[in-house]
């Protein structure tokens, strides 16, 4: 049998019509599963501020957590009302590091060497750059990344810390400390409400949470921020309900600390950053009811240059 043109072009017709330039199917890509970036850095005036996820996990019973003095069907209320389930929560640990232009200062560690590293070596920054690691309380998940075993993880480093903040923990057989402070006693200093760890960084006195608890306050050029460490736990339950009481709040007094520190932020209108908040950690805060509202930094700080 010829074929001809015409037979050629009949057969063409019944063909499915097929896009010039369609791609070639391939098997689907797979999942990489859930991802935060581990930090996120800002301009305040000359200083470049860097909080740095040490690490997250999920924590069971919030109720049990941050609102241990309130009934349950206050609890799930709140909880319905940010669209948070009642069963468990995502925490958050978000040490800062601080470049003055002079020295490179990291505010806590997180919870291991391991977290603290990951997240420095993300940042473009390695361990041995720091200057100078400020302590601003000695619970585990602040003080875990100072050492591995016997070895200091900042070989480089001074250390800070509060005066009652280590007179406290250092008569207490804690292990904490014994492991991680002591070892670092005789490169560490102490200071009070007020002092400076370097100019335009000055000691805020929160006790409460810890008896020696310390925020820290920053401010270059006319901008200020706020490191208010463990004052508050929650953006929802301890922010928006002051009063309700956290398990790790070692003096219930923390409340009225928490009414007064960010009570003064509030009023101010400055960012902080709060090591538990949702990372990247920053934010501001307005009065709401009894309480506050946390507002989440958008691209503000971005606006710094």
């Amino acid at each position: 049998m010829t074929l001809t043109r015409r037979h050629a072009l009949l057969a063409g017709a019944t063909l499915p019509l097929v896009p010039a330039f369609a791609p070639l199917a391939h098997a689907a890509a797979d999942k990489l599963g859930a991802a935060t970036p581990p930090f996120r850095r800002y301009n305040l005036g000359s200083f470049e501020v860097t909080p740095l996820l040490a690490g997250t996990r999920v924590q069971e019973d919030p109720k049990a957590i941050f609102a241990g003095n309130v009934p349950q069907e206050e609890f799930e209320a709140a909880a319905h009302a940010a669209f948070l389930p009642t069963d468990r929560a995502q925490g958050f640990f978000t040490p800062t590091l601080v470049n003055t232009g002079s020295e490179l200062i990291l505010f806590d560690t997180g919870l291991s060497q391991e977290g603290i590293l990951a997240a420095l070596e993300a940042a473009g920054h390695s361990a041995d750059e720091v200057d100078l690691v400020v302590i601003t309380h000695m619970h585990g998940d602040h003080i875990g990344g100072l050492m591995e075993g016997e070895t200091p993880t900042f070989a480089n480093a001074r250390y800070l810390t509060g005066q009652v903040e280590n007179d406290h923990w250092s008569a207490q057989q804690n292990e904490g400390y014994e492991g991680k402070i002591r070892p670092l006693l005789e490169t560490m200093s102490f200071v009070a409400g007020g002092d400076e760890a370097a100019p335009g960084i000055t000691a805020v006195e929160a006790f409460g949470h810890t008896p020696g608890h310390m925020a820290w306050r920053l401010e270059s050029d006319g901008q200020a921020l706020m490191l208010t460490a463990d004052a508050a736990n929650h953006y929802v339950f301890s922010l928006g309900h002051p009063d309700w009481e956290v398990r790790f709040d070692m003096d219930k007094a923390a409340a009225a600390t928490r009414r007064a520190l960010f009570g003064q932020i509030a009023e101010e209108r400055i960012p902080f950053i709060g090591y538990h908040m949702p990372f990247p950690a920053v934010g501001y805060v307005e009065t709401s009811g009894d309480g506050f509202r946390f507002v989440p930094e958008s691209y503000q700080l971005m606006l710094n240059g």
